[in-house]
């Protein structure tokens, strides 16, 4: 449903380099850590375009499988090749619902089920980009009814959005 991505930045096709946030998405390295964090030499970088994903099996607070985010904000960037980038097959899965799905749980436990013993190195879950590619989704066959449940729930995180900023009476 998906396959893995390892272009290089060979040609220097972006000299953007982006981390994930696990809140933000994959945003500017810059504008994030205020400095540039990237090495100088961006040639041995995947060079990741918009739509594309990209998982940073890194544990933050809160994500301790790590994050799985999409690039949305750029038409094209530059990502370690620590983080495992991909591209979801349009024919199987909508990328707006393997969005949505790596925003839930759902995902855990198959990555869980595949991390090696003695899981984290240094605060990487240690799962190679073979096994994370092989891990399972359920999902419906039926590309509308993906639509519909991706529409259904960005409606409904709205909903709670809204009420969340109505003061209290």
């Amino acid at each position: 449903m998906a396959t893995r991505i390892t272009r290089k930045n060979k040609n220097l096709e972006s000299t953007l380099p982006l981390t994930i946030s696990a809140q933000l998405g994959l945003v500017d390295q810059i504008s994030y850590f205020d400095k540039r964090v990237a090495s100088a030499n961006l040639t041995n970088y995947i060079l990741l375009k918009k739509g594309e994903f990209a998982y940073n099996k890194s544990y933050s607070n809160g994500y301790p499988f790590g994050t799985v985010k999409r690039l949305n904000n750029y038409d094209s960037g530059v990502i370690p090749s620590l983080y495992i980038a991909f591209l979801n097959n349009n024919e199987i899965i909508n990328s707006d619902f393997m969005e949505t799905y790596f925003e839930t749980s759902l995902w855990h436990k198959e990555v869980s089920a595949r991390a090696a013993e003695g899981a984290r190195n240094h605060g990487l879950l240690n799962i190679s980009p073979n096994d994370f590619m092989e891990i399972s989704i359920k999902l419906p066959t039926n590309m509308k009814e993906q639509i519909k449940i991706t529409q259904f729930l960005h409606d409904f995180d709205s909903l709670i959005a809204l009420h969340q900023r109505k003061p209290n009476r």
